[in-house]
């Protein structure tokens, strides 16, 4: 399989899901952010995906934190279990290039237990635009070294991935935007789903908030990227 090529495909979907119709509101949050300005808002969006029978997720962030830094924070895959607390295993496999490799990601279980571990099989791959832009795109990928377990379930994420880009007001701050669709398998029903994802999707913004602080980035910066990382018992 050419991994590249459908790494930079990915590429181009995540782009194509920042189109701004369809969406629906699924949840709004208000978290504590700090004394002078003490709340942010969080609003979780989604609409039908075209990959599955299921949905395409989208929520917005603000990192305090360079896009530089927070890029190269979240496709790192060597620190990501320190702070991301929705995983419990995540490890690169192979690596096709300085921009592109596949992970295996061990999830937690979430939703009080009623939804079991799941593993996953990615394919990650970043890319900087001339606008400041990155992007950091997955989806899972079929990978014989690592055929499915009888320990997890299974699960499937169709194209997925974050947009970073400096904040127009503050440019030393980052808007995060993130895109999930997770075809989770299983027997679980799709409204335990939706009741859970826009719950994990608020604390995804906020533990990656909260690792920054203390995460340092490489002595090379490393803004024109060439970087490492990775994603993602049973019901």
């Amino acid at each position: 399989m050419d991994y590249k090529a459908l790494a930079q495909q990915t590429t181009q979907e995540i782009l194509g899901y920042t189109d701004i119709s369809g969406w629906k509101v699924v949840k709004t949050s208000l978290i504590s952010c700090g004394f002078l300005f003490p709340f942010e808002k969080k609003i979780t969006s989604s609409k039908a995906s075209k990959k599955f029978h299921g949905n395409l997720y989208h929520i917005e962030g603000i990192i305090p934190e360079s896009t530089c830094k927070l890029s190269d924070f979240l496709y790192k895959p060597e620190n990501r279990v320190t702070w991301d607390k929705s995983l419990q295993g995540y490890n690169m496999v192979q690596k096709t290039d300085s921009d592109t490799f596949i992970c295996h990601t061990i999830t937690q279980s979430f939703a009080m237990g009623s939804i079991s571990p799941r593993d996953f099989i990615d394919l990650v791959y970043f890319k900087r635009y001339e606008v400041n832009m990155n992007v950091i795109s997955s989806k899972s990928v079929d990978f014989p070294e690592y055929p499915p377990s009888s320990n997890y379930i299974h699960g499937h994420n169709h194209v997925y991935g974050y947009v970073c880009s400096p904040l127009q007001e503050n440019p030393a701050h980052s808007k995060l935007v993130m895109f999930v669709q997770t075809e989770m398998r299983g027997k679980l029903s799709p409204s335990i789903i939706e009741a859970t994802m826009p719950s994990n999707l608020v604390s995804f913004i906020l533990n990656a908030k909260d690792g920054i602080k203390t995460y340092k980035a490489p002595s090379r910066h490393r803004c024109h990227h060439n970087g490492h990382a990775s994603f993602l018992k049973k019901k």
